[in-house]
Order: structure tokens, then C-alpha cells, then sequence
């Protein structure tokens, strides 16, 4: 490991945000508010530190009719984009439905559907202090194999690396061991409750979380409103609540923050414990706006 910046690689979304005002009625209107934001897991991880002032770059796929714009909106942001630009199809596309802590999505994979990893070469790599890749990538955008030979290659160069599983019911549906033996030798873990389960085979989050530390020596749990539990290897759990906010508006990416928060942090000073506080701190700014990525 020789480079000084974060490498992310995955999902990256437009995404329509839609909070209903009311119940939504059949066969007619429900007045609603609907934002167009541009999204992604991976690229609103990637979006956010870039916030954070951290050196990141973001690999990822796009189709062509919109390509410009992401690759702009990145720049803006400083994150330095690595695109894989597909002719004929769209840019992955989601609708989220939002409903207090809870959303609903609507999703069409897109280009995402046909990352090879090409962007990612062997600079991208070489100056990598860490490479997070989004879940998403792995469990649902694997049909070329890209996710598995990109970690592998990361491996070889002894390049600690993050994930988040990404979606419980992607995951569900490709295996949580198959996942596990795919993201062997991660540093760092971060899944929801719900994904957390799901790959431990435990109920209870403690549980959960000495289990998973089998697969990775650091493991964040995040518990929505609950705040985060910090699992380390040889070390007792830490529970860090999140700070108050002023107006829960949507919690799209709050996730996707959380981690940046911690990376950005975890990477100059190895300090897992300072990096979760920081991290819960960028994840509350996150549920106070609307889509997952922060204003540029």
C-alpha cells in the first residue's frame, strides 16, 4: 500500500425521491413531493467524502446519454470519477418511496449491470490507501465477475478494503455465504441489523456482531435510529448513539454517509473508535436532506 487516497467502487444511481403527503390512494393521484437526485451506494459514499475533503476517486458504469453530467457532478464534489461510459443504456435508475425511517425502491440496475472493472487500472489501485466497494456490486451487478477479480487484485496488493452489503433482499437472494467467501479478508464490515442477521445467523446485535468479527476485525452495525455498534476484534463493543436532529426528511444515504464518515477518518489515524463518532455525526447531516448524496 503506497497511495494516500480512497478508492470506491460500485452502484451508481439517479435516483426519484417520493415522499407522499398522504396514504396513497389506487387509481388516482397522492400528492406528493418528488425530487430527482443523483444516487448510488457507492457513489454517494463516494460523494460524501469528497464533502469531507478526503483525495477520493469513485469507479463505477453509466450510460452514455448522461454520462457528462455525473463525471461533472463528481468533479464539483471532489471526487475524481473513473467511468465506465455503456452506448444504448441507461443509467441505473431508482425510485425510493419514503416513509418516515422506512423506503420502498423501485430499481432498474442499467449500466451497472455491466461494470467489468476496466476503469479500475493499476494506478486507480496503487494509489489506494483503502478501496471500499459497495454490496450492490458484489450481489447483484456480478454477472461478469468484475466485483470478485477487482477485490482479488486488491488482495494482491495487500490493500485493506470496506463493504457494505448493501440490500437485504439482493443479498438474500445470492447467499450470505456465498457473499462472505467473496469479500474474504475484509477490514472492515458494515451492515445493517437486518443484513447483519442475515450473514451471522444470529438474533440478538451482539451477537451479531462477535460473529461477524470471523470475517472482518472491524464491524460497524448500524441500527437506524438506534446509532451504531462498534465491533473490533479483542476489544469490548462500543455503542455510539446518533446526535439529535433537527427533522428526520429522508434517510436515503444516511448508510452510505456513515461510512464515508468513518473512512475518511479510519484512514489517516487507524482509529476506529474516533472515526464511528465522526461517522454518526455525517450520517445525521445526511437524514436531514432529501436523496443520498450531500448540496454541492
Amino acid at each position: 500500500m503506497s497511495g494516500d487516497r480512497i478508492v470506491v467502487i460500485g452502484d451508481l444511481m439517479n435516483d426519484i425521491v417520493v415522499v407522499p403527503r398522504g396514504p396513497i390512494v389506487p387509481d388516482t393521484d397522492t400528492e406528493a413531493l418528488v425530487r430527482p437526485r443523483p444516487g448510488g451506494s457507492a457513489a454517494n459514499t463516494a460523494a460524501w467524502l469528497g464533502s469531507l475533503g478526503a483525495p477520493v476517486d469513485f469507479a463505477g458504469a453509466v450510460g452514455d446519454a448522461d454520462a457528462e453530467h455525473h463525471a461533472e457532478l463528481f468533479r464539483e464534489g471532489g471526487v475524481t470519477p473513473h467511468l465506465q461510459i455503456e452506448p444504448g443504456l441507461p443509467t441505473g435508475t431508482i425510485v425510493i418511496l419514503v416513509r418516515g425511517e422506512e423506503r420502498s425502491m423501485l430499481t432498474e440496475r442499467g449500466a451497472n449491470a455491466t461494470f467489468s472493472g476496466v476503469t479500475v487500472t493499476d494506478q486507480v489501485l496503487d494509489d489506494a490507501a483503502v478501496v471500499h466497494m459497495s454490496g450492490y456490486t458484489i450481489v447483484k451487478d456480478y454477472g461478469l465477475g468484475s466485483p470478485q477479480r477487482i477485490l482479488q487484485r486488491v488482495r494482491d496488493r495487500g490493500i485493506p478494503f470496506a463493504v457494505t452489503p448493501g440490500s437485504y433482499g439482493y443479498l438474500t437472494q445470492y447467499g450470505a455465504t456465498r457473499f462472505l467467501d467473496d469479500i474474504r479478508g475484509a477490514e472492515i464490515l458494515i451492515p445493517n441489523l437486518a443484513e447483519g442477521r442475515l450473514l451471522s445467523g444470529k438474533e440478538r446485535p451482539a451477537d451479531v456482531g462477535k460473529a461477524l468479527l470471523k470475517h472482518a476485525p472491524i464491524v460497524l452495525l448500524t441500527r437506524g435510529s438506534l446509532g451504531v455498534i462498534l465491533f473490533r476484534r479483542d476489544h469490548p463493543a462500543l455503542e455510539v448513539p446518533p446526535p439529535p436532529v433537527a427533522k428526520l426528511v429522508d434517510p436515503t444515504g444516511a448508510g452510505d454517509a456513515l461510512a464515508a464518515g468513518f473512512l475518511a477518518h479510519w484512514v489517516g489515524s487507524r482509529d476506529a473508535e474516533a472515526a464511528v463518532r465522526a461517522a454518526v455525526l455525517v450520517a445525521a447531516r445526511a437524514v436531514m436532506l432529501y436523496g443520498g448524496r450531500p448540496p454541492v
